[in-house]
């Protein structure tokens, strides 16, 4: 009997679906369904443009092959262009947007035109990689098209598939981003519509060849890691590191890459101890906005590298938010875009020194949604603010005002799923709801999706605390603070981690994270509770009526069951063991807590 013959082929295969399918449908279905059958339309010719063909098309999916690798990036790119011209021409609510994934790859075509095998599916795998309105590519795509494109690759790491046996190199399609080969056109780029920023290749200082490598390192880490914010731009490695070996004038750098932003930095080794350095830049004045240096011991080179790479990305995304802010803050209302709405309402929600301070937050993360109603960041941040209003008792409907929140963050997330503040708000606010093992996942993949952020972690340390797991709790706080010490919300990390102190009975060391909170002007009541229990129960009294004094003259209106509504909106009377221990600590300062029923 004869072998049947497997046709097998080297194809590009383009892989695209709609981002928020599911709510579009469910608000009104046919409608969604007549938007998708005219974009289809509209792709397949785009696709039939670029001699390809479209292969199948299930839900809101539509797969096609082309033969060569230009013609498919290239089509990838015009039909983005063709559906965000396409949307401009349909009312907010039923605009639909895609993300679109590349790969080149072997792959078997049956007789009736179908295909499978591994090219297809790292295809569909590197799709759901992709920015809302985004192109992502494998890294068999962008060897095959290098030097025949008028636009760059955004490297964003290598990528476990799932049934692939080895990670897969993934590159972000960046078509306003010029190839090295450009890099000397006087012609300045666009600036992005978000912070953008360019990582210089690290300068070797150690007068030792064999340690460029770790300075190039901690470099290309550092595009990786930044890469995986989504709220940042960043530009590709191969034209940063165009300058390596050369002093440029990084306002030159800025306006010849298009960024706001550029990091500068050296690696100097002496002995068994590394010096890194580095200084962020605004590009546009060339002034000095950022710099730090961190002395490690030379353990092991590639635990160093990962430890440094993960605290510069920490603090680059402080500082650089922080500094929108302030741009932000300096700039007339009336000429502020999407972003700009949203960082000032960050502004104001660091702050959380007043009800007044979070309504003004709600007010610009509302007028970022107007202006922009696929911005998923001041959604989830719009969901965070009125859980704070809970969290501080604020607000005169807790149960109302949460569910509220929860809504908001619900919706950040049918925006874009992967959106690590959408994430986050869904994790809190799960974790009020005393939904521990989901708030725990949901900050756990906030976590994934954004390692840097300390946010999520310090949001993971809470709600291990709620579940009496105080050793995860206080190596999560640890993370936070290491990866951002200046965050506005550190005070609120100490107070978390003096809670896992106190009730494991390491008051020494509680008392001294609950003094490093209450010096903020914005810590909370809780912190300055914290900061008395675990002084009564280490059995200093009298500095412990001292700190329930100062807490009384900061809160005039102090009294145990504001305390216990602060912790939650839900079952207030309830104590968990890390609570309850705080409790104790107030009973003993002499407060008259009730206890458990």
């Amino acid at each position: 009997m004869a072998e049947t013959r497997i046709n097998r082929k080297l194809a590009a295969i383009l892989s695209a679906d709609v981002v928020g399918y599911s709510k579009l449908m469910a608000d009104d279905e046919a409608a969604t369904v007549a938007t998708l059958k005219q974009h289809r339309a509209a792709v397949a010719g785009v696709v039939e443009g670029h001699d390809g063909r479209i292969v199948n098309a299930p839900g809101d999916n539509i797969l096609a092959e082309f033969a060569s690798a230009v013609e498919a990036v290239q089509g990838a790119v015009e039909i983005q262009n063709l559906i965000e011209t396409r949307n401009a021409e349909l009312p907010e609510d039923r605009r639909m947007h895609f993300r679109i994934g590349v790969n080149l790859g072997d792959i078997i075509e049956e007789d009736d035109g179908t295909i499978y095998g591994d090219g297809v599916n790292i295809a569909a795998r590197i799709e759901s990689l992709a920015d809302t309105g985004g192109v992502c590519v494998a890294n068999s795509i962008v060897e095959a098209v290098e030097g025949k494109l008028d636009f760059g690759f955004d490297y964003q790491g290598e990528h476990t598939v799932k049934n692939i046996a080895k990670p897969v190199r993934v590159f972000r399609v960046n078509a306003e981003t010029a190839p090295a080969a450009l890099l000397a056109s006087d012609k300045p780029l666009t600036l992005p519509d978000k912070p953008s920023i360019a990582v210089l290749a690290f300068d070797n200082l150690s007068g030792d060849s064999d340690q460029e490598y770790f300075a190039d390192g901690i470099a290309e880490d550092l595009i990786t890691a930044l890469s995986r914010i989504r709220w940042m731009f960043v530009t590709a490695r191969n034209s940063t590191f165009a300058y390596k070996g050369q002093s440029p004038d990084v306002r030159q750098v800025g306006k010849e890459l298009g960024v706001r932003y550029v990091l500068e930095g050296s690696v100097r080794k002496g002995g068994k101890r590394v010096r890194v350095s580095a200084q962020l830049i605004d590009a546009s004045t060339g002034n000095h906005v950022w710099g730090e240096r961190y002395d490690r011991e030379l353990v092991d080179l590639f635990d160093l590298q990962d430890e440094i790479t993960e605290t510069l990305a920490a603090a680059l995304q402080t500082e650089v938010g922080e500094f929108e802010s302030e741009r932000a803050n300096r700039k007339a209302p009336g000429s502020l875009d999407a972003w700009e709405y949203y960082q000032r309402g960050l502004w104001h929600l660091w702050r959380m020194n007043s009800a007044e301070d979070l309504a003004e937050a709600r007010r610009f993360f509302q007028s970022a949604t107007e202006q922009d109603p696929n911005f998923a960041q001041p959604v989830a941040a719009m969901a965070y603010t009125l859980l704070r209003s809970v969290g501080d008792a604020y607000d005169e409907s807790p149960l109302k005002t949460l569910e509220e929140a929860l809504r908001c963050a619900n919706k950040a997330f049918a925006l874009d799923d992967k959106e690590a503040m959408a994430h986050f708000a869904l994790g809190r606010i799960q974790t009020t709801r005393r939904e521990y093992d989901t708030a725990i996942e949901e900050l756990r993949t906030a976590i994934e999706l954004n390692p840097s952020m300390a946010l999520a972690h310090f949001g993971l340390a809470i709600a291990l605390s709620a579940v009496g797991r105080p050793d995860e709790a206080i190596s999560e706080c640890d993370t936070a603070i290491r990866m951002s010490p200046r965050d506005p919300l550190i005070w609120a990390v100490f107070t978390v981690r003096a809670g896992g102190r106190t009730y494991l009975g390491d008051y020494d060391a509680a008392i001294q994270d609950a003094r490093h909170a209450v010096r903020n002007p914005a810590a909370s009541i809780w912190a300055h509770a914290t900061l008395v229990a675990a002084l009564a129960l280490l059995g200093k009294q009298e500095d412990a009526k001292i700190a329930l004094d100062n807490l009384r003259e900061i809160y005039p209106d102090f009294s145990p069951d504001a305390l216990l509504a602060a912790y939650s909106p839900l079952n207030p009377e309830k104590s968990r063991p890390q609570l309850e221990t705080i409790l104790e600590g107030l009973r003993k300062a002499g407060l008259d807590i009730p206890g458990d029923d």
